[in-house]
């Protein structure tokens, strides 16, 4: 009861609310487009939480949970951000997404470096998670080629007197490890080397930053253009060592704050379309079939310019038979909007669907049946890249290098690969006889 008081009066605005039990520890964390009424649908007495929620929820709120405390956002949008940055009960339970750490194995007598989804608990400095796997990869040997340590997984020991038999690597001859491995480096020496990096990633390298930024300047400026890219190339990997939690924290964030070129995207698409505002969220829909088999459609969600694939969604379709991409369309739309619109998952700024004037009006006709507006809806073809928007007799013609046309087109891409990918799932499973 007291629960369902605190409940009723908690703010009706977006935000993040946290379930805890007895000891103040959150059990579980979840976003909301209305604090108050998002809340309280888990503790009315006549909701049946393990038919709307499932069975692990169900205990949850009937055992464990006593108290609850929210933080308020400005959006949804920010809400679904906070959401991701927090530690969930549901990822304890299950085999949720992992993400990278850079760990370096200090009790080592040559520490090595590597990149783990699974970090040791002692004996090691963690840095991370990271957002990107790829970007974690890319600065690596970009740091190497200061710092010189090792990335293999020899053991390598101080007082192994074979090691100066041994023939270093490559990364040696391109002066990229010093080669502890064949003694050309002394255990002090050594450890000079791996305290220098971990300042540099204490500090997020700023200064290192700094000095790339000003030789790329000057290189363009020399009208040095090759070398100016590869300045570029490498501030980017080095950039992306800044999108990371903190291991000491248990945090880990899918989405962070997104680059100016994706913020001139979402101002011109904005622009384009005509919306009050840069959208934040976008949607891309596509379906996938060989000759009426194996039908199935995708769902995938960009937020500030860049891909959150927690939300991406596959559908296998369940209320056509035969080759029709307009009732496909028409299914996966409702599907995945049903219950956006009523508070349960993100609704987006914009939908767009891959295809041209007749999918758009198919996904549209899939709100007739529900209960509230959607959101903008557009199209986009493939042969022309022309934008159809709902309401607008006319399509849009962008250049083919205009920044909003650029992400629409990222956009549409990805929920033609994910779908792809489900499909050939699909055909592979009917191929070999599997449900």
């Amino acid at each position: 009861m007291a629960l369902r008081d605190k409940a009723a009066g908690l703010p009706k605005e977006p935000g993040v609310y946290l379930f805890k039990d007895d000891k103040d520890v959150v059990l579980y964390v979840g976003k909301a487009k209305d604090l108050r009424s998002r809340v309280s649908s888990y503790l009315q007495p006549s909701v049946d939480l393990r038919a709307s929620r499932g069975p692990e929820i169900a205990r949850l709120i009937d055992a464990l949970v006593v108290d609850v405390d929210v933080l308020v956002c400005p959006s949804e949008v920010d809400a679904l951000l906070q959401e991701n940055r927090q530690p969930r009960f549901n990822e304890r339970l299950r085999d949720g997404k992992s993400y990278p750490y850079l760990q370096i194995r200090t009790k080592e007598d040559f520490p090595r470096v590597e990149i783990t989804r699974a970090p040791e608990r002692a004996g090691v400095a963690l840095y991370g998670p990271f957002v990107s796997v790829n970007e974690l990869r890319s600065a690596v040997p970009l740091m190497q080629r200061v710092f010189k340590f090792r990335t293999c997984k020899l053991d390598i020991a101080e007082a192994d007197e074979s090691r100066g038999r041994f023939r270093p690597c490559i990364l040696h001859a391109i002066k990229q490890c010093t080669a502890p491995c064949a003694a050309r480096v002394s255990r002090a020496d050594y450890g000079v080397q791996i305290k220098l990096l971990r300042a540099f990633l204490d500090s997020k390298g700023s200064q290192v930053r700094r000095e790339l930024e000003q030789k790329m300047q000057a290189a363009a400026a020399a009208l040095e253009y090759e070398r100016a890219a590869e300045l570029r190339d490498e501030l980017r990997a080095f950039e992306g060592l800044q999108k990371r939690g903190l291991a000491s924290d248990d945090l880990q964030p899918e989405v962070f704050s997104f680059p100016l070129e994706a913020g001139e995207s979402l101002a011109r698409l904005g622009e384009v379309l005509g919306l009050p505002a840069a959208p934040r969220s976008v949607e891309g829909v596509d379906i996938a079939h060989l000759a009426g088999g194996q039908i199935c459609g995708a769902v995938v969600s960009f937020i500030d310019g860049k891909s959150f694939k927690d939300a991406y969604r596959w559908y296998k379709i369940k209320t056509v038979a035969g080759n029709d991409d307009f009732a496909c369309i028409r299914e996966v739309v409702y599907r995945r909007y049903k219950h956006a619109g009523m508070n349960a998952e993100l609704f987006p700024d914009v939908i767009l669907i891959d295809g041209g004037k007749g999918q758009l009006s198919a996904a549209r006709s899939a709100f007739e049946d529900l209960a509230f507006t959607p959101p903008t809806m557009i199209a986009l073809a493939k042969k022309e890249e022309e934008v159809h928007v709902h309401g607008r007799p006319d399509p849009i013609r962008l250049p083919r290098h205009d920044a909003g046309l650029r992400l629409l087109q990222a956009v549409r891409d990805e929920a033609h690969r994910f779908v792809q990918r489900y499909h050939h799932i699909l055909r592979k499973k009917a191929t070999l006889g599997e449900d």
